[in-house]
């Protein structure tokens, strides 16, 4: 609605591992050659949970960030920041929390699944209660119309679809609205005001969903109007009142299931994890070491590939041919699990190398890294206060 953009983030846990690109950074990158792409670093979000040992975040945000750099993430096609630097989320997230139900934050899936889940932790806490609600404040700040998430994270998106929604209603009530909508249809120019004028009376009164997205993209190519004047008229097309926060979409993307070493998801807290950028001997070790087949005890006993958490990675890392191979010679006992490993821990070692090349800079010289993240920081505030000035004009507050 507010043109094309992108919005995700991570929260700081320090070093990456493999899951983590092949489950988002692989992704992100891709996206950052199709779409303007806004990725930031959570580090509000790991108070939520963590606000018991801040001296840990520091440390783990730029051991994070230079591994999404190492994965290709290019700060010259993508805007990196750091939540905290930008406080404007934090000012959308105190105004949001004013009309939000409270019921729409606790009956978000994961909020009780946590609480029941992790033991370990007080999570009593406000902050935590409303970490979806700083979730949403982090994507509507930026007009984000999509969001890459995994199926478990969608209903999140719809909350903030709901918040968003309920926030319009609320606010988007401006005076004298239609005669100023009317105002702007004129700025197109009389060949264009025409076009959009038959769109929306298409969409109003006969309810031809093409012809509201013919006229959004009219809308969103059309440079010459103020950004309120494009908002009123997204509202105007809709039969809406004034649009002021965008309602996002969420873009599923496909997580691969990577097994850590034991069998297991994978994850650093279970100590099962594959780093980003393992030193080769480490991770050649790691591999060989992987839990396989329990069926398979001696090295003539047949195995099922399907049972084997290597296969997994197989998925990834090696071609068709080097599958059939793996899955024949396992299946007959013609080859042991060491065998097998192989292709898998060589096509890793290539893919690690060329991780480790893209870091090196950022390790030799940290300032490097410091001074992208500004000006990152720097590119999304600017984004972030525009969104600002619209909503505290909308909420009364832009008295001087």
């Amino acid at each position: 609605m507010f043109g094309d953009r992108v919005l995700s983030g991570m929260r700081p846990t320090g070093a990456l591992h493999i899951g983590h690109f092949h489950g988002a950074l692989k992704n992100w990158v891709k996206l950052q050659d199709e779409h303007p792409c806004f990725f930031f670093v959570a580090d509000w979000h790991a108070l939520t949970t963590h606000y018991e040992t801040p001296e840990d975040i520091e440390a783990s945000v730029w051991d994070m960030l230079v591994d999404w750099f190492a994965a290709g993430i290019d700060p010259a096609k993508a805007t990196v920041f750091i939540q905290s630097r930008v406080p404007e989320h934090a000012e959308l997230f105190l105004l949001l929390a004013m009309a939000t139900p409270l019921g729409w934050l606790e009956r978000v899936p994961t909020y009780k699944d946590q609480i029941e889940r992790i033991k370990d932790r007080d999570l009593s806490t406000y902050g935590f209660l409303g970490y979806p609600l700083m979730q949403a404040a982090d994507i509507l700040i930026y007009r984000a119309n999509m969001v890459p998430v995994g199926e478990d994270q969608v209903p999140h998106i719809e909350m903030t679809r709901e918040i968003a929604r309920r926030f319009n209603h609320l606010f988007g009530r401006e005076p004298g609205f239609e005669d100023k909508a009317k105002a702007a249809v004129k700025k197109l120019g009389s060949k264009r005001g025409k076009l959009y004028l038959e769109l929306r009376t298409r969409y109003q009164e006969k309810g031809e969903e093409d012809a509201l997205e013919q006229g959004r993209a009219l809308l969103a190519s059309s440079a010459s109007l103020s950004m309120g004047d494009r908002e009123r008229l997204f509202g105007y097309l809709e039969g809406v009142r004034r649009v002021i926060l965008a309602e996002p979409e969420a873009a599923l993307t496909e997580t691969p299931k990577l097994p850590g070493l034991d069998g297991q998801k994978m994850s650093k807290s279970y100590g099962n994890a594959l780093l980003m950028r393992e030193e080769p001997k480490a991770l050649t070790d790691k591999v060989r070491r992987m839990t396989t087949d329990p069926a398979r005890v001696r090295r003539s006993d047949p195995g099922e590939p399907e049972r084997c958490p290597v296969w997994s990675l197989h998925q990834i890392y090696t071609t068709q041919e080097v599958r059939d191979w793996a899955a024949h010679g396992c299946r007959s006992a013609g080859i042991g699990c060491l065998e097998c490993k192989q292709p898998v821990i060589e096509s890793m070692l290539r893919e690690q190398e060329v991780w480790r090349g893209r870091a090196q800079p950022y390790l030799d010289d940290p300032s490097l890294l410091r001074s992208i993240v500004a000006d990152g920081c720097d590119r999304a505030r600017h984004a972030a206060q525009e969104t600002m000035r619209d909503v505290r004009e909308a909420m009364g507050l832009a008295y001087s």
